[in-house]
């Protein structure tokens, strides 16, 4: 299996409270296992505030919808060993 390396990393973000706000990550290959996105060191779950998706296949991405203060940290995109962060 390749290893996955990441083509284009997160960018930083200023949001205001309520607004959403989306992070997307590049990856070399399609279909990239071992994916995990966090806020402040919390694994995120695909649910109705946090939406994580890919976009053709190699484009993820994450959207934090209608953030408050308690969303601000540092975002962490993983894939396999390599790790991105904004």
């Amino acid at each position: 299996e390749p290893d996955v390396t990441i083509v284009s990393g997160l960018k930083d973000t200023v949001v205001s409270e309520g607004d959403n706000v989306t992070f997307r990550c590049q990856v070399s290959h399609e279909n990239a296992r071992d994916v995990e996105w966090k806020l402040q060191d919390v694994a995120l779950q695909n649910n109705e505030m946090n939406e994580i998706s890919v976009e053709k296949g190699k484009i993820h991405t994450l959207t934090l919808r209608k953030v408050t203060e308690q969303d601000i940290g540092t975002v962490t995109f993983r894939v396999g060993p390599h790790t991105s962060t904004a």
